[in-house]
């Protein structure tokens, strides 16, 4: 329990913060979203102008398509009214009529490929820059926003709801369309006969209210649909990440039931949905038939009075069934245009969202330290949460190494995530060689640190590459001199491609200890001025922790190390040992001085020898405290 990993303190460290996500934090859910929301689509626009020539050629290419589709049934009424005679019998003019045909219907292919063909190729390319937008700017987040967000609510940002804006941008030109096509059949509709469009029209207000009503229910529907997929894929997602600790607990059946529960409900939802949407369809074929039926009637007898011809009646008939198409159609897309809005001001508010820790205006850089460090006065609490760390002074020579020993929760990770500046501090200053952290570029204070967590990381890709990680220059010669410096050389000879080896996924296919010495190594090859070890050697076997502590002689040589302890054994030889509890620094010293005087670090490492340190060290509270080792140590 001492030491506690890189998620000792409140801030996540190096890796810790997604780790410890719980499902109701930061879980992103969708809470209805307007059905038009002006300012998402404004941005997106910006997204949509480097092909704005290719929108405008969609949209002729749509206004082709919609004339053409308008067309038709008046082509229709021609050719029955003015190129078929009965009396005489006369087809002959059907041959233009035909050929008028013909030419239409190739309009009308050609207008709806090209329109579908740019708007794919804009839809992707859109989607290209806002997954890259996006994931540039995840990468400038600071940890803080790690630490409050759910990795699958993230991913689902990056993944479905930039899927949404491409159906948006697809909605957009369909929706042109449909209004285009219901504009140029209601006007040619008019001119053909305007008592008779206004006759078959006079469904039009009945339709409209009962999509009023139709969609005020729906959207409710809608909503919660969205809300119960959510609750299903951050299910999905907690339980695929951590199935390890589910089989070792064995809650798989306490764990089906609650994602039973919550698939449950998103089968309701669905089957709500869908019940409104098959009541809509029936209603608007209702109101087709009626305007088919006042076509028929009123129609048939302006017929019979010679007030209209026979082609117009039936032309009126077509047109009436392709004004409900579009209308339909425009029904049916209600919400995937809200789902489009909801997911444009998830995906903006992510982008909105400024880094905490960022460059000052005109920042030092920093080219080659000694690597002294200093912490003056301190002082670091989360949000509104009780301050981490309370006016800590600590000065580190350059080449020396020092221990942080202590309980969970103490305060040791963050005082190195501090040093990182994964976060910045809230009360006094950190320097390296007297320059405050706040003032040095990010790049260049990361080049004078590396860091070994205490679970390594490994990236996929073959062993040098992630030896040779964010240091590109790095030659082979190199890669394999720290490997041999960290006794990995041999392992990674005996893999089938020895250092062009393919790594699995966060390097599956090796062992903890392997990828921890692959670690080492690549702190090593980076050749930092600062190190940290945090818990490095927590989660290895005895044989690689030797092979390690060999090495460190090595790695630590010429360098200022911070060296996160959780078994007391492997730090007695640094050069300082701080002792850290409740976010103060409350005993300093070597190994046989601290022991000397008798005080919370003989306390830890009697526990520590006799194994008892776990529970200990936790005291009664768990939050840190020493308060619960009373005993004497040995």
């Amino acid at each position: 329990m001492m030491g506690g990993g890189m998620g000792g303190g409140r801030p996540g460290g190096f890796g810790g913060g997604m780790g410890r996500m719980g499902m109701g934090r930061g879980n992103f859910q969708d809470e209805g979203g307007k059905v038009y929301d002006h300012t998402v689509v404004v941005r997106l626009m910006g997204f949509v102008t480097p092909y704005w020539r290719h929108m405008v050629l969609a949209i002729l290419a749509v206004i082709v398509y919609t004339a053409s589709v308008a067309t038709l049934p008046y082509l229709v009424k021609e050719a029955i009214d003015g190129y078929i005679n009965v009396n005489p019998p006369d087809m002959s003019g059907l041959r233009l009529v035909v050929l008028a045909f013909l030419v239409i219907a190739a309009l009308q292919f050609f207008g709806n490929y090209v329109q579908l063909r740019i708007m794919a190729f804009v839809g992707q390319r859109v989607l290209y820059a806002l997954r890259v937008t996006m994931f540039k700017h995840l990468q400038k987040l600071s940890m803080s926003y790690y630490d409050r967000h759910q990795v699958g609510s993230i991913m689902s940002r990056v993944q479905n709801d930039v899927q949404q804006l491409q159906e948006f941008l697809n909605f957009f030109v369909t929706t042109l369309a449909d209004v285009l096509s219901i504009g140029g059949i209601v006007a040619v509709m008019f001119y053909m006969s305007p008592k008779l469009a206004l006759i078959t029209l006079s469904v039009v207000p009945v339709l409209f209210i009962v999509l009023t009503v139709w969609q005020r229910y729906a959207k409710l529907s809608f909503i919660r649909v969205r809300g119960a997929i959510a609750e299903v894929n951050s299910g999905l997602q907690e339980n695929i990440t951590g199935v390890r600790v589910v089989q070792s607990l064995n809650r798989q059946g306490s764990n089906i039931r609650r994602f039973g529960a919550a698939n449950h409900e998103h089968l309701d939802a669905n089957l709500q949905a869908g019940r409104f949407s098959a009541g809509l369809m029936p209603t608007v074929e209702i109101l087709t038939a009626i305007g088919l039926a006042l076509v028929v009637v009123f129609g048939g007898v302006m017929v019979l009075n010679d007030e209209l011809e026979v082609g117009a009646l039936i032309a009126f008939a077509l047109y009436i069934q392709r004004f409900f198409e579009p209308v339909r159609n425009l029904t049916m897309e209600y919400g995937q245009l809200q789902r489009a809005m909801a997911s444009g001001a998830r995906i903006f508010e992510l982008l909105d969202t400024e880094p905490e820790v960022v460059d000052a205006p005109s920042p030092v850089r920093l080219e080659q330290v000694r690597g002294e460090v200093k912490y003056e006065r301190v002082g670091f609490q989360y949000g509104s949460d009780p301050a981490v760390l309370k006016g800590v002074d600590l000065d580190i020579q350059a080449g020396e190494t020092v221990a942080l020993v202590g309980p969970t929760g103490a305060g040791k990770t963050t005082m190195v995530s501090l040093m990182m500046r994964l976060y910045d501090v809230t009360e006094g200053r950190i320097t390296v060689d007297g320059h405050d952290i706040k003032e040095v570029s990010l790049d260049s204070l990361a080049r004078q640190l590396s860091v070994v967590p205490q679970e390594p990381f490994l990236f996929s890709g073959t062993v040098s590459e992630n030896i040779r990680y964010n240091r590109a220059e790095t030659s082979d010669e190199d890669i394999e001199r720290a490997a041999r410096a960290v006794g990995a050389h041999d392992f990674i000879s005996r893999l089938a491609n020895g250092y062009e080896t393919q790594l699995q996924e966060r390097g599956g296919n090796l062992s903890v200890g392997q990828r921890q010495l692959i670690s080492f190594a690549r702190a090593l090859a980076a050749d930092p001025r600062i190190l940290i070890l945090d818990e490095a050697t927590a989660n290895i076997d005895t044989h690689t922790e030797m092979l390690i502590q060999e090495a460190l002689s090595e790695l630590l040589r010429d360098r200022t190390a911070l060296v996160i302890a959780h078994r007391l054994s492997t730090i007695r030889n640094s050069d300082r040992i701080v002792v850290v509890d409740e976010g103060r620094l409350v005993e300093q010293g070597n190994h046989a001085e601290l022991i000397a005087r008798d005080g919370l670090y003989a306390r830890l490492y009697s526990y520590s020898t006799d194994g008892a340190v776990g529970d200990a060290a936790d005291g009664d509270n768990g939050a840190g405290s020493l308060k619960g080792l009373t005993q004497p140590h040995a």
